[in-house]
């Protein structure tokens, strides 16, 4: 007990007088031992690393899991050493509700048969965010964390050490100072002013060598950062990566999905192109101009042909458009025109389309001045 009431007014002296050191510096009073430009500007680099750190993980775990509480709850049982309980995701939960009113409404109807496809497009949407999510937070989110919590914390410990052994070092040289300018003032030579100087000195070099190695153990570890951004690098691209896939696999996803509406247009409008001149749907609203009644993504329609091959040009001589029914339409994409019964298109020209009985639902046809051909609904916006 004796040894252990030593030891704590021994670490509460240097404490005290390492307070008193700092203060002292911070109001001019004392002098400070600076570290070399190389060393301050590896202390500005592992800052700025574990800053910009912090913010990356905190927005990437933002752009993964959007729902607060659900952030919460999953770095509870991260603490808690537990396993993540798994979470529908909100693609899953809307396939849910729509295949759940297909089967209420009527699965056989045109609105439950569509409503199915849907949900089905959105079930594989969501088992591809939920893969992103997973490959995307043992790539990228556990690395950084691994950096903040171990590698990090150990810089940061060193670094506290590094302070305690400057303050040190300079207590040390401001006790020799005093000693020697007693020992100046000293009108004949004492040998307890001679003990003091000595003493200082000897405190002063253990003060220095302890300093020395202790930056050194510090400049190493900074000088670490470098292989944390190499490290990070290698994260980053394959995170970049992992979304890639996620989102190519969400094109193709709904790129089928729109294949499987677009055949089906027909058949569940089928006069929504002749004999009316209403649109399809109502506008979106009250001060817009226009209103995009096709999808814009760009699909090759996989039916082609309005009757057997060489008579192709003749009917589309012979056609005309009916009396009511054409419609403007704005073109989103150039098209080249596989053969002379198609018309060639070029973006954001304005052309005449029409449809005609019995005719494939991908296509219509169109008219631009006296050129006149069939062109894919895909790449037209019809306007009202």
């Amino acid at each position: 007990m004796d040894f252990n009431m030593k030891k704590l007014a021994s670490d509460a002296g240097i404490f005290f007088t390492r307070a008193v050191q700092f203060t002292e510096e911070k109001f001019g009073q004392a002098e400070k031992t600076e570290l070399d430009a190389h060393f301050e500007n590896l202390l500005a680099r592992a800052d700025s690393t574990k800053n910009w750190t912090e913010k990356i993980l905190r927005q990437t775990e933002v752009l993964l899991q959007p729902n607060p509480s659900a952030r919460v709850e999953e770095f509870l049982y991260e603490k808690l050493d537990r396993k993540v309980p798994s979470r529908v995701t909100n693609g899953e939960l809307l396939a849910q509700y729509m295949a759940e009113a297909a089967s209420d409404l009527g699965p056989t109807t045109p609105y439950g048969k569509t409503l199915t496809k849907v949900a089905e497009a959105e079930k594989r949407l969501g088992a591809a965010e939920r893969d992103f999510i997973h490959t995307a937070s043992i790539n990228f989110l556990t690395p950084l964390r691994n950096f903040l919590e171990g590698d990090w914390k150990t810089i940061s410990k060193e670094r506290r050490l590094l302070q305690n052994r400057r303050l040190d070092l300079d207590v040390c040289k401001a006790r020799l100072k005093k000693a020697k300018a007693a020992e100046a003032k000293a009108t004949v030579s004492v040998p307890l002013w001679n003990d003091e100087v000595d003493k200082s000195e000897q405190e002063l070099r253990v003060a220095q060598t302890e300093f020395d190695r202790q930056a050194e153990v510090t400049r190493l570890l900074l000088e670490g950062i470098s292989s944390t951004h190499v490290n990070h690098l290698r994260c980053l691209h394959e995170f970049v990566e992992s979304q890639t896939t996620y989102y190519a696999q969400c094109y193709r996803h709904m790129l089928d999905l729109q294949k499987q509406l677009g055949s089906s247009q027909g058949a569940i409008f089928p006069g929504t192109f002749v004999g009316t001149t209403e649109p399809a749907s109502p506008p979106l609203s009250s001060t817009s101009p226009t209103t995009t009644t096709a999808v814009t993504m760009p699909v090759e329609p996989s039916v082609t042909g309005l009757a057997p091959p060489g008579d192709t040009a003749l009917c589309l001589e012979e056609v005309a458009p009916p009396a009511s029914g054409t419609r403007k339409a704005r073109v989103l994409y150039d098209y080249e025109a596989a053969d002379s019964s198609e018309l060639a298109l070029l973006a954001d020209e304005l052309i005449t389309v029409y449809s005609l009985p019995g005719m494939d639902p991908d296509w219509l046809i169109g008219e631009r001045g006296n050129k006149k051909g069939r062109v894919p609904v895909t790449y037209l916006e019809l306007l009202s």
